[in-house]
């Protein structure tokens, strides 16, 4: 067997090795001193606002640029008067709440914080991001780039606190508990409501034939059945956009899909109703009084106008939005 002669490293090559090797724990100093740099300024921040105002450089700071070891929820929004963006404020609302109940719970820790990036002093990240809508809800995970789920699904959905923190819940694994602050308008309105209505039944307790009047109850119960299938209290219960402006289609007011609506879409659909219900009244009513022929035919067409004309006009709303269905 014959040996192998392995030869030594030239001295330059063994010193330019020994130069690297305390390089590399000098860099993990270095980022971990940036990234507790980092880390406490947005803590400062946090502590005076829940939601941390981002320009362009902050946001590539403090948002994109490693390292980081937390998640941050970044808001990018039109909250100027000029920009005339009404969702936008409604959702910066629903932001705040949501912001406040994680900053003031027990559970507040430095994994996770809420931004806010406004096109007005942030233009440049939303050109970055090809961002051409707003609001728009993100989140930026703390290891590797955000994929399409860390895209809140804002018209689907809608931008309700509760919403937004089931979301970040699925995509961080932190659970907000979202805490409102206290609203009486609604006990003070239906205060309001009875001491109207008692009021006007003590000012006419001597004559109370106005309560057995059909029409009047008929009217109410009408009332009801318009808000309750024009879908109402679903905008109540998700908390939808009023429309939906996109700079390509202009205004939108019915939206494209089966599963969510525009609050603007349900006055629509309420008003539809209205107009279809009138028309059949009209063509009960020519059908049953006894009043004059060419009165009653002109009633007549008029009703038949409504119901035609309207109900085709909600009819083409479901086509647009359930493509499937044979509505022709």
């Amino acid at each position: 067997m014959s040996a192998v002669l392995l030869e030594a490293p030239p001295p330059w090559r063994r010193q330019a090795a020994s130069s690297q090797r305390p390089q590399r724990p000098l860099l993990h100093m270095l980022l971990a001193n940036l990234l507790s740099e980092k880390v406490d300024q947005l803590m400062e921040w946090s502590s005076r606002r829940s939601v941390v105002r981002m320009n362009g450089d902050k946001f590539r700071r403090f948002v994109k640029a490693p390292p980081r070891n937390y998640s941050v929820i970044v808001m990018f929004t039109a909250l100027q008067p000029q920009r005339q963006c009404s969702v936008c404020r409604q959702a910066n609302e629903e932001y705040q709440v949501l912001a406040n109940s994680w900053r003031y719970s027990s559970a507040f820790s430095n994994k996770l914080f809420f931004t806010v990036v406004d096109y007005d002093e942030g233009a440049d990240v939303f050109q970055q991001l090809n961002m051409n809508s707003a609001p728009t809800f993100m989140h930026f995970p703390a290891k590797g780039k955000p994929k399409r789920a860390d895209t809140f699904d804002l018209q689907r959905i809608g931008f309700a606190s509760e919403q937004l923190a089931k979301w970040i819940a699925d995509r961080t694994d932190v659970q907000i508990r979202v805490f409102r602050p206290p609203n009486y308008s609604g006990t003070i309105a239906l205060a309001l409501l009875v001491s109207l209505v008692g009021g006007l039944l003590y000012l006419r307790r001597n004559n109370l034939e106005f309560i057995y009047n059909k029409t009047g109850w008929a009217m109410a119960a009408l009332c009801v059945v318009f808000a309750m299938t024009s879908g109402q209290m679903w905008n109540h219960i998700r908390g939808p956009p009023y429309a939906h402006k996109n700079p390509q289609n202009g205004q939108s007011y019915i939206h494209g899909s089966s599963q969510a609506q525009f609050v603007a879409e349900s006055h629509i659909i309420l008003l539809l109703n209205a107009a279809i219900t009138m028309g059949m009244v009209l063509l009960n009513e020519a059908a049953t009084s006894k009043g004059d022929v060419g009165k009653r035919r002109i009633i007549c067409l008029v009703g038949l106008g409504l119901v035609v004309f309207f109900f085709s006009f909600l009819l083409s709303i479901f086509r647009s939005k359930y493509h499937g269905y044979p509505y022709r």
